[in-house]
């Protein structure tokens, strides 16, 4: 059976007959609303929040995040979709969030620290879609995560439920979130079934994915997160430069090991001096 993405771009496969049948689909609605919660799970919101809907289509997402059931509920959201003829369906069903029409594969058009989180169920897989090669789809991936990663607030969650084609999908899309700056965790519930479902973990700046996802299952964690090095490392083909604190640290140690006397390192050490009245 071919998958949806492999035959037509989104926004002409999902059109108002598609559209209508995904969002009456008792199946489809039972699955929808186990991945969302186990995605809201894994933000572990404990207030209410304003969160981003990816691929938010016709607001079956979107429905639980304005729940009182929600963790940390009710939210606020708002959703953006390629679909027309999704977005369409969602007015009719007049849900609460705010919809935008847009094209993830070209950013997430909102200010930076919009967002106190995201969710995205069922959607990435497309930004690999038939429209494109595979060099198109990394464009498209890099335009999606660096948006989103600017998007959120620092420290912030995102959890994107997706179905990767293969593994070589798999690690390019979670290659492309770590290389936009998330740490990036990737989970499997029901792992080696037809029914696996994975979730990809991502969390802005500062935080640890290991502790979002500790104790779990079917977890890998990348370590992919940009500008993430040690103190005083310098950047490959990085030339250190003379009196600099890194200069001045490793001339130190190289005394000390001469088993010469050094004073002790302190915040002022390597510090330029202020100008001399």
């Amino acid at each position: 059976m071919s998958r949806p993405e492999e035959s037509l771009p989104a926004d002409l496969y999902y059109n108002t007959a598609e559209s209508h049948k995904y969002t009456t689909s008792s199946r489809i609605l039972t699955i929808q609303s186990q991945m969302t919660h186990r995605a809201l799970s894994l933000l572990n919101l404990s207030a209410p929040s304003l969160l981003l809907d990816i691929g938010c289509g016709s607001g079956l997402s979107g429905e639980i995040l304005s729940s009182a059931s929600a963790g940390g509920g009710p939210h606020t959201w708002i959703g953006m979709d390629i679909s027309p003829s999704m977005l369409d369906v969602a007015l009719q069903r007049d849900v609460d969030g705010d919809l935008l029409l847009a094209d993830m594969g070209q950013g997430v058009p909102f200010r930076p620290g919009t967002f106190d989180g995201a969710i995205s169920i069922s959607a990435l897989q497309w930004l690999c879609s038939v429209d494109g090669s595979e060099e198109r789809a990394g464009v498209r991936l890099d335009r999606f995560f660096g948006g989103l990663y600017a998007s959120l607030k620092r420290g912030a969650r995102a959890v994107c439920q997706f179905y990767p084609r293969n593994e070589a999908q798999r690690g390019m899309i979670a290659g492309a979130a770590g290389k936009a700056g998330f740490g990036v965790g990737l989970l499997e519930d029901e792992a080696g079934t037809k029914n696996c479902k994975v979730y990809l973990v991502l969390v802005v700046g500062g935080g640890d994915v290991r502790g979002v996802v500790e104790g779990m299952e079917g977890v890998d964690v990348m370590e992919g997160r940009r500008g993430e090095r040690k103190r005083g490392e310098r950047k490959r083909g990085e030339k250190e430069r003379k009196g600099s604190r890194g200069w001045i640290l490793r001339k130190k140690e190289q005394m000390e090991r001469k088993g010469k006397v050094v004073k002790h390192d302190s915040k002022y050490t390597g510090r330029r001096r202020g100008p001399k009245f």
